[in-house]
């Protein structure tokens, strides 16, 4: 059984579905990932019509997310898949304690959330410790922010993450790096294995 290293978008327009795969591709082996997942996030990615009305080009909408997060927890109903997901939204997507986030990246989950780099875009989130969040931003980049020195770009950890934040520059409500921003244009899809994502009767160290 093996994993693959996550991958980075093509171009500048598919960081949801590449979000979205990098999650499930951190969450389960290779082998246990049926092709039909890969088909199906792309066709239901990519919804969005630029101004000059080319499908695609604006990426993403949320209610592509939301559609999407429903169709992996029928896919895993009807025993394709083990996969947890659930879609939140507005004042539900915040990092901190007690928070929906925090409880699936403590637990061993992912979750895919829209923020600010530049213009809306989708990262994926595979842990949290100290105040600091591990990050796999699908958008690629080798070099530290000149401006965000508490950014640590990080290149050797092709399977998990490639970037570690801190928990404060997600929660504010400003258009700047890697902000969750406004609160009514926040979304996640929370995402885990049922076969290893924690709970109270699996360890009592989440608890501690």
């Amino acid at each position: 059984m093996a994993k693959n290293p996550l991958h980075y978008q093509l171009t500048e327009y598919d960081c949801g579905p590449t979000a979205m795969l990098d999650a499930i591709s951190y969450l389960f082996q290779r082998e246990e990932i049926p092709p039909e997942i890969i088909r199906n996030v792309m066709l239901y990615c990519l919804d969005c019509y630029s101004t000059e009305g080319t499908p695609g080009k604006s990426g993403t909408s949320h209610m592509a997310m939301m559609f999407l997060s429903n169709w992996l927890k029928q896919f895993s109903r009807v025993g394709q898949l083990p996969v947890t997901s659930e879609y939140i939204a507005e004042n539900q997507v915040h990092l901190g304690k007690g928070g929906r986030l925090d409880d699936i990246l403590t637990r061993g989950g992912a979750a895919v959330v829209r923020l600010w780099l530049d213009e809306w875009h989708y990262v994926m989130l595979s842990g949290i410790r100290d105040g600091m969040v591990c990050m796999f931003d699908p958008y690629f980049r080798d070099t530290p922010y000149e401006d965000y020195p508490q950014v640590q770009v990080v290149l050797n950890q092709p399977f998990a993450y490639n970037r570690i934040v801190p928990i404060d520059m997600f929660n504010t409500t400003s258009l700047s790096l890697y902000a969750l921003g406004p609160v009514e244009e926040r979304e996640a899809v929370l995402l885990g294995n049922q076969n290893t994502l924690l709970t109270a009767e699996k360890t009592i160290e989440y608890f501690i």
